[in-house]
């Protein structure tokens, strides 16, 4: 990592109005003052060491929402400590957000306990393992990235506008068409072009704001890889617990026919003391 010339430390504030503009496609900001430019640092309540801008190229875990990025982080220069710069930037509360209008969204620095049922993102559909907005009426929750989307997007790999779908309900929950990005089936939010037959998951147009996209990552990679890993570890449990129930099925059926031969020896040896 090359290292830059580090400017006057400052402390990240966060300025009083906590609006975001309703239709703003693409640029929703979050309110900070004052912004940081390129190699300036930021002291940040999750990290006691200075965390310079950097801008690379390549894929890092952001320690705050715990989901991947590339491009714009700020990152430490004494451990690996890396954070998304919206997720730095993240207000107290979001008021009129275009995803959840209705009620104020406060963000939360700790994800609600879980484990590995932890409460999904109602945006994306993923985990919310970090960082996230809660609203404090209803269970609705979003990811920083997912925050930073709005009901109408444009992106570079469509030329049309993008509008966000309403919430799918219903038991299967199937949408019924693939992602014209990922060309996969899967939960979460779903925008539709205005013009054409083309969709968008939510959860790829965050690649767009992230900074995957534009550095040439494919952002399904890891998941493809844990969906795979996951897979195999359910093959490997399922053939374990076959065998285990076949031997105990052998083991119950050499019992019970122990049992029916022991019952046949003593009628026998009954019949034969009658007689």
């Amino acid at each position: 990592m090359s290292t830059l010339k580090k400017s006057p430390t400052f402390l990240l504030q966060k300025s009083p109005s906590m609006e975001i503009p309703i239709r703003k496609p693409l640029s929703i900001e979050f309110p900070t003052s004052p912004q940081p430019t390129m190699g300036e640092e930021i002291l940040h309540f999750s990290h006691p060491h200075p965390l310079p801008l950097f801008t690379l190229s390549d894929r890092f875990t952001c320690a705050g929402c715990k989901e991947d990025g590339a491009g714009k982080r700020f990152s430490c220069q004494q451990c690996d400590f890396q954070l998304h710069e919206f997720c730095a930037s993240s207000p107290p509360a979001l008021n009129g957000h275009p995803l959840h209008a209705q009620h104020q969204l406060v963000f939360y620095s700790k994800p609600k306990p879980g484990g590995m049922l932890r409460p999904r993102c109602d945006i994306c559909g993923k985990p919310a393992s970090g960082f996230a907005f809660r609203c404090g009426a209803c269970t609705f929750q979003m990811h920083p990235c997912c925050a930073m989307l709005s009901t109408e997007m444009s992106f570079s790999i469509h030329r049309h506008l993008l509008k966000l779908l309403p919430t799918m309900t219903g038991s299967s929950n199937d949408p019924g068409f693939a992602c014209g990005e990922c060309k996969r089936k899967r939960s979460g939010r779903v925008y539709r072009c205005t013009v054409c037959d083309y969709h968008l998951h939510a959860v790829c147009a965050k690649d767009m704001i992230n900074g995957l996209q534009a550095n040439g990552i494919k952002g399904q990679e890891k998941s493809s890889m844990l969906g795979v890993a996951t897979r195999l570890a359910s093959n490997a449990v399922k053939g374990f617990l076959a065998k285990l129930i076949e031997g105990i099925g052998e083991g119950v059926g050499e019992s019970v026919a122990g049992a029916i031969a022991q019952d046949i020896t003593r009628g026998q040896g009954n019949s034969k003391r009658r007689m």
